[in-house]
């Protein structure tokens, strides 16, 4: 409750950024934050080895891991689902790569379809979780 205010609320309008809640009760929700949260945890433990203690200074590269990598649910990476657009390291912003550069006309396309593409993991989405429910 602690984001329910109307400045923050205005703050987050001028940015353009659509506020979203979800109940700590809301079993779906729990159930995706632990499957990443699973995944999370994987990473760091292939990271670690005996080292346990700097979990912290491996966290940072197994998120970002986890939010450019394809899941298999959407076909999509998390970042492309929030921000409709791939990730870029800083060094390719300067220097663009060859997949960068391959991958400039695809943006191009890729705009005008990302509203629809969003639609359609989402609906791969919802339609996995009603397979594996039953």
């Amino acid at each position: 409750m602690q984001f329910v205010d109307k400045k923050f609320g205005e703050f987050l309008m001028g940015l353009g950024i659509k506020q979203r809640f979800s109940s700590v009760e809301h079993r779906q929700t729990n159930d995706q934050v632990e499957a990443a949260n699973k995944v999370i945890l994987q990473g760091l433990k292939k990271r670690l080895d005996q080292k346990k203690g700097a979990w912290a200074d491996k966290l940072a590269s197994v998120l970002w891991s986890y939010r450019t990598t394809p899941h298999s649910s959407t076909e999509k990476t998390p970042f492309w689902l929030t921000y409709g657009v791939n990730a870029v390291i800083p060094v390719e912003v300067g220097e663009p790569s060859p997949w960068l550069l391959l991958s400039g006309v695809e943006k191009v396309v890729e705009k005008d379809l990302v509203d629809e593409t969003m639609e359609m993991a989402h609906l791969s989405e919802t339609a996995l979780k009603q397979r594996t429910t039953l």
